[in-house]
């Protein structure tokens, strides 16, 4: 059964969390990514919390800015030091190491950078359709795919981006997932009760999420007027921010359109002790669309 937490932690931030399993287990911890909140892990929790599977204790908080967790205002408040912060005082109040960090989109935004700068916090990380900085730096430099692909991020920090992404009951935030086919046929996977789910999160406000967009320079460049803005353009990240000495499992949807496989090119330099599982068939939704798959790679992974 999963629980309800609000896990107050000591910097002032309450992260609001969904739990199962026995607490003094082995932990897992599920950060999720845009638009998306913490109940798109449920089916996971429940698996891995189950004797026969590891008996894991699992979390998966809403971060900063989703839904019931805490939303500072100020857009210098969504920068990675705080976002991970945030994450390393969960896996502290939570009893230290987790088993493993397992995170997607925005979520594995911050484990990469977690892992980098922290890998005591964790033993394993495993990653889902999330670019590691660097190769996602050198895309956005020197990819015209790329800066095409990730041109909707650029719509994401403009001012009136909450009340675009509103209307017609958020027609264009179904369109995150619409827009992007599945194996399995027209997106069997968005119920009724999920878009009811998803609702709930984006009624409860759209300026936290849309605030990791507009703190973070990782966008295409908009040269010229109105907006000249280097973005992406003008980053450097050293190279020891970049290194995860740890196991990592790389789990990859094809056919992400927002995030092209190019940036699994060179991902060994930067991971050397990595497993990667490139999904035909499956998008940046791979965990909704195949979650049966994405449970057997991290089965595997955790054994």
């Amino acid at each position: 059964m999963i629980e309800f937490n609000d896990c107050a932690l000591p910097h002032g931030i309450t992260l609001s969390c969904r739990c199962t399993g026995i607490r003094g287990r082995p932990v897992l911890m599920f950060l999720h990514g845009f638009p998306e909140a913490a109940f798109v892990w449920d089916g996971l929790l429940e698996h891995f919390a189950r004797p026969e599977n590891g008996g894991f204790r699992c979390i998966a908080p809403n971060l900063r800015g989703y839904g019931p967790s805490s939303a500072p205002a100020e857009v210098a408040n969504y920068r990675p030091k705080h976002l991970m912060q945030d994450i390393a005082a969960l896996i502290e109040h939570e009893g230290g190491p987790l088993a493993c960090l397992v995170a997607h989109d925005w979520g594995g935004a911050v484990a990469w950078n977690l892992a980098a700068s922290a890998p005591g916090c964790m033993e394993k990380l495993a990653i889902i359709n999330s670019p590691h900085p660097g190769t996602f730096l050198r895309e956005l430099q020197h990819s015209p795919a790329q800066q095409a692909a990730s041109a909707y991020m650029n719509f994401l920090i403009r001012p009136d981006a909450e009340a675009l992404l509103a209307e017609d009951d958020f027609r264009r935030m179904w369109e995150f997932f619409t827009a992007m086919g599945a194996a399995d046929g027209p997106h069997a996977w968005l119920t009724d009760a999920v878009r009811a789910q998803y609702r709930d999160i984006w009624r409860a406000g759209l300026t936290g999420p849309l605030s990791y967009y507009r703190a973070s320079p990782l966008r295409p460049p908009r040269p010229g007027p109105p907006h000249h803005d280097p973005a992406a353009a003008a980053v450097v990240i050293a190279r020891d921010k970049l290194e995860v000495q740890m196991p990592t499992l790389v789990i990859w949807g094809l056919g992400d359109t927002a995030l092209p496989p190019a940036l699994l090119d060179g991902l060994e330099d930067f991971v050397p002790q990595m497993q990667l599982h490139r999904v035909e068939g499956a998008t940046h939704w791979i965990v909704h669309e195949q979650p049966e798959r994405v449970i057997d790679y991290l089965q595997d992974f955790l054994r």
